[in-house]
């Protein structure tokens, strides 16, 4: 295993800026590898999967499941795997909406990842005094094991651990300091991956994280964390089999520094990694109102990113979070009467396609990187 250090170094100036298509007016693109109709189609022409998150609730929909079934190659539960949802009170597990989600991949030839096993977030109301009080492991292992049990060898890849890196709670480790860490110290990120790889040998095992993305020196600090991590928790036998980055991004503020974003996927990549963005979304708030340019930003910010995700080999499936703008949440009163509705998925509210669709297909039709 190289460290880091050993592969990080200066890199080619970026490249111009890029020309951009407008999706509503292309029905498909053509490359040199032929043309493509859909994001699932043109990841695959580069050998890679794309997907989204989706809800049970949103199947309903006779228009958006046709969709969802057309566009995307792997599914990811939106809500209906976080541990307040699947077990509300202790030992009451509801399997319904995860259940849904995996029929309607299986009927329409989707695979399937888990998200999240362990997270400071989003846990039933009776879980964190619990864990407090009594510091059992099997509160941790045990849930793990129920759930990666459940769908043992029907999984692509689970986010074991999700965002347990927070720089700025002061720790020498960067470790956040959750509930999950006053109970069981750093150990318990080894227990989760541990039962995780117990519970389905084949299974892709992810950290996932964000915060890496972007060029300013919190995210710089936060690169060095994440990798400082990753080493630390290979070197103990961790089975980590790959670094999830979730790609939340923006349209109009703190942009990718594409070099610094490549030094660090080279250096995941040198740990024996895979990559997988598994939230990539734009938030287009905060900049003009005008629809055409906050979908051009929206778009200009999708290529930028990807264009050096997808120039890394270890990089296997981009997943969006979500992929039409309707089931975003509201942007508020305020927002609203100014007119703005928030755009920052491939698809609108109409489920017609936008430039980031168009962004998004162009980079996995590229051969060469754009950026260089």
């Amino acid at each position: 295993m190289l460290s880091r250090r050993a592969v990080l170094g200066p890199l080619a100036a970026a490249g111009a800026a890029l020309a951009l298509g407008d999706a509503r007016l292309q029905a498909a693109v053509q490359s040199d590898d032929g043309g493509w109709t859909s994001l699932r189609e043109a990841a695959a022409k580069r050998g890679i999967l794309y997907g989204c998150a989706a809800a049970s609730y949103q199947l309903r929909n006779d228009a958006f499941a046709t969709l969802l079934g057309r566009e995307a190659a792997i599914l990811v539960p939106e809500y209906e795997m976080k541990r307040g949802v699947v077990e509300p009170q202790p030992g009451a597990y509801d399997f319904r909406g995860a259940d849904a989600l995996f029929t309607f991949a299986q009927r329409n030839e989707l695979a399937m990842r888990g998200h999240p096993l362990v997270w400071h977030k989003r846990n039933p109301d009776w879980l964190e005094g619990e864990v407090l009080g009594t510091r059992k492991e099997r509160l941790l292992t045990g849930y793990v094991d129920r759930l990666v049990s459940r769908y043992r060898g029907r999984m692509h890849s689970w986010d074991v651990v999700n965002e347990a890196i927070a720089p700025a709670d002061g720790r020498p480790d960067n470790l956040r300091n959750s509930f999950w860490l006053k109970a069981f110290g750093p150990s318990y990120i080894d227990l989760a991956f541990t039962a995780a790889r117990h519970a389905d040998p084949a299974a892709t095992l992810v950290y996932n994280d964000w915060g890496c993305e972007a060029g300013a020196p919190d995210n710089d600090r936060f690169r060095t964390a994440t990798l400082d991590f990753l080493e630390s928790a290979l070197s103990r036998n961790v089975p980590i089999d790959a670094l999830g980055l979730q790609g939340h991004l923006l349209a109009f503020g703190t942009q990718v520094d594409q070099r610094k974003l490549r030094d660090f996927l080279e250096a995941v990549k040198a740990l024996g990694l895979r990559i997988l963005i598994t939230e990539l979304d734009v938030d287009d708030s905060g900049g003009a109102l005008d629809t055409g340019v906050r979908d051009r930003a929206v778009a200009d910010a999708s290529r930028r990113f990807l264009d050096v995700a997808l120039d890394n080999s270890a990089t296997v499936a981009v997943l969006t979070w979500g992929l039409s703008d309707r089931y975003l949440d509201s942007p508020g009163l305020r927002a609203s009467l100014m007119g703005y509705s928030p755009r920052t998925l491939p698809y609108d509210s109409g489920f017609v396609r936008k430039p980031m669709w168009q962004a998004m297909g162009d980079a996995f039709a590229s051969r060469y990187a754009a950026w260089r």
